[in-house]
């Protein structure tokens, strides 16, 4: 784990906000010249901190309407179990996002889906064929009130 100081800091909370930026920018934001801002973006790039960048977009202008948070339980919890249901999971492209859980499910998938319909067909063709798979409890999001905000650094 790196140590991060007040400078790291402020750039991650500034490309959090604006991944963009160009890095004069960048660099005035956070009182550095571009050179030495431009060697820490590097730095946290090489130690990991910073894991990529990528361009957010708005489900409801692609047709996304439907939200779903479905919780999966499967049978058996051996490591190669796992490793099956994580392949077949994230090689479903509605799936958005995946996490292994503790409680009642063992898994918590969050589904992206242009309507209740083509929900049905996902979960009945897709999450219910995934190997393991013994139950699946969906929940809908009505509105999204934040997602995916930036991380407390």
């Amino acid at each position: 784990m790196p140590s991060l100081d007040s400078t790291d800091r402020a750039i991650l909370n500034r490309l959090q906000v604006d991944g963009r930026i160009p890095n004069i920018e960048l660099a005035e934001a956070v009182s550095l010249s571009p050179s030495a801002c431009l060697r820490r973006l590097r730095a946290l790039e090489q130690d990991g901190v910073i894991s990529g960048y990528r361009a957010e977009l708005d489900r409801e202008r692609l047709g996304l309407q439907l939200t779903v948070f479905v919780h999966l339980k499967v049978a058996g919890h051996a490591q190669e179990t796992s490793v099956r249901v994580e392949a077949a999971l994230t090689a479903i492209p509605s799936v958005v996002a995946c996490y292994l859980i503790s409680g009642e499910a063992d898994f918590l998938v969050e589904i992206a889906a242009p309507s209740l319909a083509a929900y049905e067909r996902i979960l009945l063709d897709q999450l219910l064929a995934v190997p393991y798979v013994v139950d699946a409890r969906s929940t809908f999001a009505i509105r999204t009130i934040k997602s995916r905000g930036p991380l407390p650094v």
